[in-house]
């Protein structure tokens, strides 16, 4: 309760910033971020007061604290969209809420038949509204990458040590006496990165507030934008230089460190860094090919684009320059299929994770060699890390999970109705933290339209994608109660 509370009181702080934002507009959104700050300060301030005295947290108190963070950091991140009037439907405002502290990106706005005081979608939110729903997405960025890092090793769980196999760094056992160090450490980077962003976004013509927006929603992949077409009708250096950043997004932050720190050989040894970044110039000249054999004739815009679109989903950032519903379904399937990737471990990328894949490619090899080789001890490597038969067991349940999920979700949406495109994309957008889905749900659409039920159930899906389904999956079992 001591975190909860500190953590409740400290949002309720950070809405002072929107404040003045509405203030310095004079926009409506004013008293819905008072009366917010207001009742996060006065509930979570005593919280934390009262339970300053706590003993340190157990392994089973961990799970929960991580768990419930996220749910109430969607519930205060709600309360400024609900109060100012901005989002008046409660279940629409959570829904904005637990996609932008998960930083999924998928949004309910944009639609004149569900919220006719938004006839002009995104762009007709007050700024207050639009730097709340960046900022959420930026802070839930900053949670991850520390619960990847530092937490999921304390916790116990394989994903965690995993993801820092070949890491040149702080490994699991180094981290635990120093947790604090390790976050403040990726915090530097994670903030110092967003910097540069900003300064680069505004060089380059961007207004100074979209500027601050769009750095605040890149570097956690999270992908919100404050202009209804997102990226599109910005020039094509802007989005050279998103694609850049959204890249760097989708990087083990530990690797940044490093590189930061003089190593940069460290990203080209390793393994994972040298399989995303060759995924995404495979399948970028794969697309560009495919549409120019299509096309007939050669599109200025056209690399650029592919390359864009295929950052965006690999990253799990989500952003658009164009509407690839309109692209060919060989080239809809490559980006459905990299939903499920995700970008690196240690990084704000959602998905299943370039790492746990890797592993899953090298097992199924290894059990193939096992059919000619019965008697052989036959190791699992990721580059020159040998990986322990726990980690390979908890990347498996993992995947079992994943894929069971997702499947059960595509099912439940069918039986409200919606068509299985659109099924098939709102689940893998919501399990992979990704955003835009496919058909009625995709890059040009929004989740309006979804029925109340399916709106709950992608927010469950959103916060059990971003914190690896175990850590939310174990607050289900018996022997946790126990």
């Amino acid at each position: 309760m001591n975190i909860l509370g500190a953590l409740l009181t400290i949002l309720g702080i950070t809405m002072v910033m929107p404040i003045f934002i509405s203030i310095g507009y004079d926009e409506y959104d004013l008293y819905g971020f008072f009366y917010s700050s207001a009742i996060c300060i006065s509930i979570g301030l005593p919280v934390w007061f009262i339970t300053r005295r706590n003993k340190s947290l157990t392994n089973r108190d961990g799970f929960a604290v991580v768990t419930f963070s996220w749910i109430l950091a969607a519930v205060a991140g709600a309360l400024p969209f609900y109060l100012s009037g901005a989002i008046p439907n409660l279940t629409d405002a959570f829904f904005e809420s637990m996609s932008g502290v998960t930083t999924t990106g998928a949004s309910i706005i944009g639609n004149p038949q569900t919220l006719p005081n938004l006839l002009n979608g995104v762009e007709s939110l007050p700024h207050g509204i639009l730097f709340w729903r960046s900022f959420i997405q930026w802070i839930g960025g900053m949670g991850i990458i520390v619960f990847y890092i530092a937490i999921l090793p304390l916790l116990g769980v394989g994903g965690g040590y995993l993801f820092k196999a070949e890491v040149p760094g702080p490994v699991a056992d180094k981290i635990k006496p120093r947790v604090r160090e390790t976050a403040k450490m990726l915090w530097m980077v994670y903030v110092g990165i967003t910097l540069v962003q900003m300064v680069l976004l505004t060089i380059a013509g961007m207004p100074i507030f979209d500027a601050v927006c769009h750095a605040f929603t890149t570097m956690p992949t999270g992908g919100f934008s404050t202009q209804n077409t997102s990226i599109l009708n910005y020039p094509s250096h802007i989005h050279y230089i998103i694609i850049i950043f959204m890249f760097l997004a989708g990087v083990n932050f530990s690797l940044h460190f490093h590189a930061l720190s003089g190593k940069f050989k460290s990203y080209f040894l390793d393994r994972e860094f040298r399989v995303y970044l060759s995924g995404i110039i495979l399948f970028t000249v794969v697309i560009f090919i495919y549409m120019y054999i299509q096309n007939g004739s050669e599109n200025s815009t056209l690399f650029r684009d592919s390359l864009f679109q295929i950052v965006s989903i690999f990253s799990t950032t989500g952003y658009g320059t164009t509407d690839y519903e309109l692209w060919p379904v060989f080239v809809q399937m490559i980006l459905l299929s990299l939903m499920f990737i995700g970008g690196m471990g240690g990084s704000t990328g959602g998905g299943m994770k370039v790492i746990r894949c890797m592993l899953l490619v090298k097992y199924a090899i290894s059990e193939m060699r096992r059919l000619l080789h019965t008697r052989a001890l036959i190791p699992i490597r990721v580059g020159n890390r040998h990986i322990n038969d726990d980690i390979v067991r908890n990347t498996l349940g993992y995947f079992l999970f994943f894929v069971s999920a997702f499947t059960l979700v595509t099912i439940s949406l069918t039986f409200m109705g919606i068509d299985l495109q659109s099924a098939i994309g709102a689940a893998a957008s919501a399990m992979g933290n990704i955003g835009p889905g496919l058909n009625a749900f995709g890059p040009s659409e929004s989740y309006a339209l979804l029925p109340i039920s399916g709106k709950w159930l992608l927010s469950f899906c959103m916060l059990l994608g971003r914190l690896e389904i175990f850590t939310v999956i174990v607050l289900f079992s018996r022997t946790f109660w126990e």
